[in-house]
């Protein structure tokens, strides 16, 4: 089995970089992103990028909605649902019952 080759692209703000893969994602500009202080920057970029999108970046817009409607957004993965689990505990809040 051979490696998928790797491509060189350039994102809209002018890095370069190389992947083998079809994501459009600057790996780059998603480290620039990447909170430094809140729930979000333990997440791995997939399930941070998914909260982000369906519009919830505290623990509180988190918490109103079911654990299944988080781990049914793209990008959610078995290691992100205990960290979300802490982040809700840690902030005295869970996730809303089903």
């Amino acid at each position: 089995m051979t490696s998928p080759k790797k491509t060189l692209r350039i994102c809209k703000k002018g890095h370069q970089y190389y992947k083998s893969s079809d994501c459009p994602v600057c790996p780059i500009c998603a480290s620039e992103e990447k909170p430094e202080d809140d729930f979000l920057s333990t997440l791995v970029a997939p399930a941070r990028r998914a909260l982000q999108g369906k519009g919830i970046t505290t623990v509180r817009e988190l918490a109103m909605h079911t654990e299944t409607e988080i781990m049914q957004l793209h990008g959610m993965g078995p290691s992100t649902l205990p960290k979300l689990q802490q982040a809700l505990a840690s902030a005295g809040l869970s996730f809303k019952p089903r």
